[in-house]
C-alpha cells in the first residue's frame, strides 16, 4: 500500500467564519458612518436653503414696497414673486430634503419675518433648539 499524503488545498470552516465576521464589522462601521454623513448632509441642505430664502426675501423686501410677503399658511410661499413691478425672485421655494414639507414662515409684521427648518428636533445632528433664521432689515 501506497502512503501518499495528499495535499488538500481550501480554507477550513474556521478561516470562513472569522473573514466574514471580520468583513461584517466593517460593513457595519461603514454604514454607521454613512448614516452620519447622510444627516449631516441633510442638515447643510437645510441651513442652505434657508440662507438662500432668506436673500430672496430680503431681494423681495427691497424690490417690492418693503414688505415682505405675508406667511397665511404658516409656511414660506411656492414662489417668491413681485406684483409690481413684475419681478420673479425665486421661481420654486425649495422643500425640506428629508420629508419634502415646506420650510415654515411667521411673520410679526410686514417688516419682520422668521423662517425655520419643519423638523423636530429641526436639525439631525445639532443642537435641540430649531434653526430659524429672521430678517435683516
Amino acid at each position: 500500500m501506497r502512503n501518499k499524503i495528499l495535499k488538500k488545498w481550501g480554507f477550513t470552516l474556521l478561516e470562513m467564519l472569522v473573514v466574514i465576521g471580520i468583513i461584517a464589522i466593517l460593513v457595519s462601521l461603514g454604514m454607521s458612518s454613512y448614516s452620519t454623513a447622510q444627516k449631516k448632509s441633510r442638515d447643510a441642505k437645510r441651513k442652505s436653503d434657508l440662507r438662500a430664502i432668506q436673500s430672496a426675501l430680503e431681494q423681495y423686501y427691497s424690490i417690492c414696497g418693503y414688505s415682505y410677503p405675508s406667511a397665511d399658511t404658516g409656511s414660506v410661499p411656492t414662489t417668491i414673486t413681485c406684483i409690481n413691478p413684475a419681478a420673479t425672485i425665486m421661481a420654486t421655494v425649495p422643500v425640506d430634503p428629508k420629508s419634502g414639507v415646506r420650510y415654515s414662515m411667521s411673520q410679526v409684521s410686514s417688516s419682520d419675518f422668521t423662517i425655520c427648518a419643519p423638523n423636530t428636533p429641526p436639525l439631525e445632528t445639532e443642537s435641540i433648539t430649531p434653526y430659524c433664521l429672521v430678517n435683516q432689515q
